[in-house]
């Protein structure tokens, strides 16, 4: 904490963090190995969304956005279409409390 600073949010912080919403994806089908990880995190980053993208072991590719609603929903919504070597079989969606992530991040 600087001098001065407060640990005490501001009522515009609070707004913001209250209009945040988070959304934990796992997409199955052909999405490793064609750029889906990178697709993704660019995506995410120029509709503003925080969050992480990572390969499982089983074959699907988990991630975690969080940003405006309308954000996240354009994420999700990519997520059914992947990068353009992808061939995306199921999206699963869960809507989870925001943590206050910052950045997207590819993780292995």
């Amino acid at each position: 904490m600087t001098p001065g600073s407060s640990i005490f949010a501001s009522a515009s912080e609070l707004q913001h963090m209250s209009d945040q919403v988070r959304a934990h994806v796992h997409v199955s089908g052909n999405v490793q190995g064609v750029f889906f990880r990178a697709t993704t995190r660019d995506t995410a980053e120029e509709h503003g969304v925080d969050g992480w993208v990572k390969n499982l072991p089983d074959g699907r590719v988990e991630a975690v956005f969080e940003g405006s609603e309308s954000a996240v929903d354009a994420m999700v919504e990519f997520c059914h279409e992947g990068s353009p070597a992808a061939r995306v079989d199921e999206v699963e969606v869960t809507h989870e409390e925001p943590q206050g992530l910052d950045g997207f991040e590819i993780r292995r």
